[in-house]
């Protein structure tokens, strides 16, 4: 039979600690770095962009209209800039606990929705945008609905990127397409719509 001291009890109980936040630091750094590769190869991802000129960008645009640019808040990584109804606005991206999700009025927070990647969160609401999608963007409410139809790439992607956002909308059965490997897995590097 071992006797520990309260002291060496603790020391251990302290490095056990040490050694899981470690490990939560590394899976966030994990995350948020491949959540990173991701949007770089969107095209629609533009960095360090200002509010200011994320607004410039999207005041000509059409309703629904958006792109994705670092949050110039230092607890939020990134936001979603979207042309709405009356104009260009901007909504933060929260990440907490290994998920992204959007920022909100606290009693709405707990309902929405969780997302391993900023992209999978982005394809969500675009989804959930053409499937809601209405004349009308002035909610009886007032409040404005923010629809996601369509991005605002930084350059021309490249037409092997927009071949492979066809196909991701055609099929999520790419290992079954008569194609060879080497496309296969440039499909497969990116396997979202939007």
């Amino acid at each position: 039979m071992t006797c520990h001291s309260s002291d060496s009890t603790e020391a251990i109980d302290n490095e056990r600690r040490s050694e899981t936040e470690s490990r939560a630091v590394d899976s966030d750094q994990n995350r948020i770095a491949a959540a990173m590769r991701e949007l770089r190869s969107t095209g629609w991802y533009w960095g360090s962009l200002t509010a200011t000129e994320a607004k410039e960008i999207l005041q000509n645009a059409t309703e629904g209209t958006f792109l994705i640019r670092d949050s110039s808040q230092t607890n939020y990584l990134f936001t979603i800039s979207a042309k709405t109804s009356v104009g260009p606005t901007n909504l933060r991206i929260e990440y907490r606990d290994g998920k992204f999700k959007l920022d909100s009025v606290v009693f709405i927070k707990p309902k929405l929705k969780q997302f391993e990647s900023v992209v999978n969160l982005v394809q969500h609401y675009v989804f959930l945008s053409s499937a809601s999608k209405t004349s009308e963007s002035l909610l009886p409410n007032g409040t404005v609905q923010l629809l996601l139809i369509k991005p605002v790439y930084m350059s021309t992607p490249s037409l092997q990127h927009l071949c492979r956002l066809s196909i991701n909308k055609s099929t999520k059965k790419i290992e079954e397409l008569p194609l060879p490997n080497r496309l296969k897995q440039y499909l497969t590097e990116y396997t979202y719509c939007v």
